[in-house]
């Protein structure tokens, strides 16, 4: 069983920087009880398909998925429970503005662990792309490896 140490990403949304341009990034801190971290710490979980978003005046990650514990623990969590975000009154208050106003929306880029241990989210303040802003990447990320690749082996 691996685990993963401070420092160290234990789960990571990939295609939140391919379906959204990421406006700004911001690290909270993330309310978990014992069994989630432990299953964090061995590599489990998913922020795919997770958005943050407001509820009863605070911020919270929701539809993230922590497996259970391996091991049969008398009280199990629940895998996909709403998460409070831990956030300053100042930041929190700059993005339900964001959320509500702009019409932004808030991802979780991954979850990590910090220097002391302790499970962090990135957020990205994010926009949604459309399908032809999608293209445009692709064809420049190629085009940028084939001029890479050309200079490579001209030069």
């Amino acid at each position: 069983m691996t685990t993963v140490l401070p420092g160290h990403i234990a789960a990571q949304n990939r295609r939140a920087r391919h379906d959204y341009f990421i406006v700004s990034e911001l690290e909270a801190g993330i309310m978990l009880i014992g069994t989630e971290v432990k299953s964090l710490r061995a590599g489990k979980g998913n922020v795919n398909e997770a958005y943050a978003g407001p509820m009863k005046g605070e911020l919270y990650l929701f539809n993230s998925y922590i497996p259970e514990y391996q091991s049969k623990m008398p009280f199990p969590h629940e895998t996909r429970r709403p998460r409070k975000l831990l956030l300053h009154k100042r930041e929190m208050a700059r993005l339900m503005m964001a959320i509500t106003k702009d019409g932004m929306t808030l991802v979780p880029l991954d979850i990590h662990f910090g220097n002391r241990g302790i499970a962090k989210v990135l957020l990205g303040l994010a926009k949604g792309k459309k399908m032809h802003d999608k293209r445009e990447a692709i064809k420049e990320r190629d085009w940028n490896r084939d001029k890479a690749r050309l200079m490579r082996d001209k030069g």
